[in-house]
């Protein structure tokens, strides 16, 4: 079974890890009436406040915010109801490997040579990700300024419509036992808290296999003062600087599907505000677009100049994902991302597993996830060579594969902060481009050795007791490392020393988990209340304020930021109305 065989073998197994759970029926629309496309607009239209973004925190702001005040959310992007590739953990896969132009995955490649992917969808990355829910951890909160009571607060309202217990079945049960054997100890149980230690997290998917996105927190809003509009983009923020002291926004400009422009405006009021919510990518590419950013490259791409922040596109992070995969001998359920062994070394340990997607002989085509061919990110086709021709030739080779090929799964690490930030510049005035972005993926040396720490943990977990049933006993965890560093993950080049080296390992083999964040970060872009330092009625409300990443996966805290900020604005709407 080893050899040549074998390699082909565990490129199609590792296509069961993330992207499947079971065949079910994709999620019901909620037929929310406020929600309806950009191109039924008006040209011109009024609001107390206008939400650029509805995504993982434009939906609970927008939810928050129209219970008492009139509210328009723009989002760029379609409805995730009534779409199975979102809704459903059996057609996930296909989401990331659509590189239609209307796509709810926007791929980009950063300058680093790491493909990634942004969410263009309403629900935001909660439509796209593996659905792990955790909490940041008490320290983060205290660091950010947050009320612990209306944080509390705030993350119940997001769990009692999104959150959900994971089933343990013998993969992530084997996962747990083996790093309380490594020493993550102690285990803590089922918990969304951030405790050091192991834990089972919580899951955005229902006991059916459903999706349960920030989309969902809609259903809180009034329908009478909220309005949605989808496809619609969002390409300058438009302000008043005659006769004020400082220039105020008080408009957008958008463009719906057809191409037709519109025009919204902030009612007149001193309470009624305009919030980016376009996640960190769209956020500061929105503001530079504005006038708002270095003066220098605005003037470059012959950008007015509103106000020079040279901070706006600095800080940008995302958390070095690196995994190691381990085909097993015995059948493995298909879970997603459920354990998470929280070292004090700084580094996260969680695994994934897959199974048969079809029978042989199915009408039911396999579906070989993100390690399909098409799919851009751990294909078994390499990026450059991804031709139509290769691609056809690689899907019937793996589909020719046997039963026996869909076992097994990885386990994987992700750094906490991180440490190492780069910069994002834009490519050009089209809000439909992708901006220019560098991470600088362990750049900073204490990066890359909190990855040879995880990695060395994860080397642990492999040779426990625990998870001795799921590994091959002569295929040894320096052959695994060696067998996982040849897959085409990234466009970087490879070392002959990857399996020797883990420092060169963690270089070569680095993915997104799609926590980058950055950007317009607290104290150098926006306040401890999110408004834009140097202008008035803006805020930035989404995870381009983070520093450094909460906890094991943001979307709880950045649904939780959402709400918690949707509540205060409205509470100093509150106070102003009553001193007025």
């Amino acid at each position: 079974m080893m050899g040549f065989g074998f390699s082909r073998l565990t490129f199609a197994l590792l296509a069961a890890i993330l992207f499947f759970h079971g065949f079910c029926n994709s999620q019901e629309d909620p037929y929310y009436r406020f929600v309806q496309h950009a191109t039924s607009a008006p040209t011109v239209s009024y609001y107390d406040y206008i939400i650029i973004g509805g995504g993982t925190s434009g939906c609970p702001l927008a939810a928050t915010l129209s219970r008492n005040a009139s509210v328009l959310l723009i989002e760029r992007g379609g409805s995730p109801y009534g779409n199975q590739n979102i809704s459903n953990l059996a057609s996930f896969a296909n989401t990331l490997s659509d590189y239609s132009p209307t796509s709810p995955a926007h791929h980009f490649v950063s300058e680093d040579g790491v493909r990634n992917a942004r969410a263009r969808v309403l629900g935001g990355g909660s439509c796209l990700n593996a659905g792990f829910y955790t909490r940041a951890d008490t320290e983060y909160v205290k660091e950010a300024g947050w009320d612990d009571k209306l944080v509390n607060q705030s993350y119940r309202w997001v769990e009692k419509v999104v959150a959900n217990e994971p089933p343990m079945l013998q993969w992530q049960s084997a996962v747990r036992d083996g790093l309380l054997e490594a020493g993550i100890t102690p285990y803590n149980g089922f918990t969304y808290d951030h405790i050091y230690g192991t834990k089972v997290g919580g899951t955005i998917f229902d006991g059916r296999g459903h999706r349960h996105t920030a989309a969902d927190l809609l259903k809180h809003a009034d329908p009478r003062r909220l309005t949605v509009l989808l496809r619609g983009t969002v390409h300058k923020i438009t302000f008043r600087i005659k006769g004020k002291a400082r220039p105020t926004a008080h408009g957008v400009i958008f463009r719906d599907e057809s191409g037709v422009k519109h025009r919204a405006y902030l009612n007149k009021g001193s309470k009624n505000e305009i919030v980016l919510s376009a996640g960190a990518l769209g956020s500061p590419q929105l503001l530079m677009l504005s006038g708002v950013g270095p003066a220098e490259h605005l003037t470059f791409h012959k950008i007015r100049v509103v106000v020079d922040r040279p901070m706006v596109g600095q800080g940008m992070s995302d958390n070095p994902m690196n995994a190691i995969y381990v085909p097993s001998p015995s059948p493995v359920e298909v879970s997603l991302i459920q354990v998470v062994g929280i070292t004090r070394f700084g580094t996260y340990i969680e695994a994934a597993s897959g199974a048969n997607f079809a029978a042989q002989g199915s009408a039911i085509p396999r579906n070989f996830g993100m390690f399909s061919p098409q799919i851009g990110q751990l294909a078994t086709v390499p990026p450059k060579q991804r031709t139509p021709e290769a691609i056809a030739k690689a899907v019937e080779a793996m589909n020719a594969l046997s039963d026996e090929a869909f076992r097994g799964g990885f386990l994987l690490e992700k750094i906490m902060g991180p440490i190492s930030t780069g910069h994002l510049e834009l490519r050009s005035r089209n809000p439909e481009h992708n901006p220019s972005v560098t991470f600088n993926y362990f750049k900073h040396p204490t990066d890359l050795k909190r990855c040879v720490d995880g990695i060395n943990t994860i080397r642990k977990v492999i040779e426990s007791r625990a998870f001795s049933r799921f590994r091959y006993p002569y295929i040894s965890v320096g052959a695994l490392i060696n067998m996982t560093a040849n897959f085409p993950v990234n466009l970087l080049p490879r070392h002959d020393n990857d399996s020797t080296s883990m420092e060169q390992f963690c270089k070569d083999t680095v993915m997104t988990i799609w926590h980058y964040h950055g950007g317009c970060q607290v104290g150098r872009v926006v306040d401890h209340d999110y408004r834009v330092l140097g202008v008035d009625a803006l805020r930035v409300i989404d995870g381009s304020t983070f520093n450094y990443s909460p906890g094991t996966n943001p979307q709880a805290t950045v649904m939780m930021l959402g709400r918690y900020m949707g509540v205060r604005m409205l509470r100093e709407r509150l106070t102003m109305e009553e001193s007025s």
